[in-house]
């Protein structure tokens, strides 16, 4: 009897991809930077928030709809753009698929492995990410492509200082496919014949390029080329942030926050909302876990712009801790490319059911009728949990007071 496809928590989806996929692949979707400290945190966080549940009253039915930057999605949880997709042939496109199916929206990378006409077509509620990466003339070029393809906004990723080095290896990932890459890395990947036969089929070998970011007249760049361009890029200044979003003219979502005066100075850049996220552990190692610091950026742009959550999601339960302390809604990555690994599509469609049924079930136990009615009071928060990055002497003895 064929094993079910079917898997009943993130976790199992990890397994499966660890099993599926080679070595050299699954390493690249296993965060942390040095010691690893940030990702450990960002999941071990969520399980020191304590649930009071009610014992009766409680609603038949409940209400997880929202929207992010004017989009109605129906649950709390988005896509969060990762680079090339390597796990499956068909990518992001599989992905865009799953969350139009869903009704949620898609975040396309900049160094994803498919078109952002190819996404926006699978799933026309795609937000396309971009890097503070090259010239602004380059910059402006992809922003006009994306909106041309009906990208309905802009995030820009900017937690990054690229740390590099772990303790436990990094993986070995060619610059490009070729047949002598291939015979190179057949040890690495014949055990794993599903994940070349999935390719085989497709006609295809793993694309390791960059198509958003192909000048015009040019060719894909590979995604190490992409990378070597994003560090040899000055960082930005706040007035680039703000030239983004006067650039892009539409829905601007800032990923990176962790500061409450790095939030303030968005609000005043003009965003339209704020990503608490350390990206996923891969950026500077001991930065607190994303959960321990939403509190205090929600407090501090006080409803000025939205706010989500992006960093250890995985379960419906971490999504209702992330709404209570502040967030509109929560990102995901790790656990949709674990999806995508299993299970393709299909995958990804059951790390979203899995979200939306844990969600279903704590907004159930706590007596709510909707994600909207989630609050501190609904949790045992301990003293010690929280953390305030970027405070002044004043606000912190302000905090301490109240």
């Amino acid at each position: 009897m064929a094993k079910n496809a079917w898997f009943e928590t993130v976790a199992e989806a990890q397994r499966r991809a660890k099993k599926a996929l080679p070595s050299s692949v699954y390493g690249a979707l296993v965060a942390g930077s040095e010691r690893g400290l940030t990702i450990d945190d960002n999941m071990a966080a969520f399980g020191e928030l304590g649930f009071s549940p009610h014992v009766a009253g409680h609603q038949a039915v409940r209400d997880l709809t929202t929207t992010v930057m004017g989009i109605p999605i129906s649950l709390p949880v988005i896509i969060s753009p990762t680079g090339v997709q390597a796990v499956h042939p068909d990518g992001e496109v599989a992905v865009a698929r799953a969350s139009a199916n869903r009704g949620t929206i898609m975040g396309l990378s900049s160094f994803a492995s498919k078109s952002v006409e190819d996404v926006i077509a699978a799933n026309p509620n795609t937000f396309f990410q971009m890097y503070w990466s090259g010239s602004r003339e380059s910059m402006v070029q992809r922003m006009d492509r994306a909106r041309a393809a009906g990208a309905k906004g802009l995030i820009a990723t900017l937690d990054w200082s690229f740390s590099n080095g772990r303790d436990w290896g990094s993986p070995q990932i060619p610059e490009k496919m070729s047949l002598k890459t291939m015979i190179n890395f057949a040890p690495n990947v014949l055990p794993h014949p599903q994940w070349l036969l999935r390719f085989a089929k497709s006609g295809r070998i793993p694309d390791l390029t960059a198509p958003n970011l192909t000048p015009p007249g040019g060719t894909a760049p590979t995604f190490f080329g992409a990378y070597y361009e994003w560090m040899q890029t000055p960082p930005p200044s706040w007035e680039d942030v703000a030239w983004m979003r006067e650039t892009w003219g539409g829905p601007f979502m800032l990923k990176g926050v962790t500061r409450i005066d790095d939030a303030r100075r968005a609000v005043d850049a003009g965003v339209t909302a704020i990503s608490v996220s350390n990206h996923g552990g891969n950026n500077l190692d001991g930065t607190p876990a994303t959960i321990r610091m939403l509190a205090s950026v929600a407090e501090a742009v006080n409803g000025d712009v939205e706010i989500v959550l992006d960093g250890g999601i995985r379960r419906g339960s971490d999504v209702a801790k992330a709404l209570a302390l502040g967030a509109r809604a929560v990102m995901i990555g790790r656990a949709y490319l674990w999806g995508l690994a299993a299970n393709g599509q299909a995958g990804v469609e059951n790390v979203l059911d899995i979200l939306r049924g844990g969600l279903d079930s704590a907004v159930l136990g706590l007596g709510h009728d909707s994600i909207h009615e989630l609050s501190p009071a609904d949790f045992y928060i301990p003293p010690t949990f929280s953390r305030t990055l970027g405070a002044t002497r004043s606000t912190i003895e302000a905090t301490t007071r109240h």
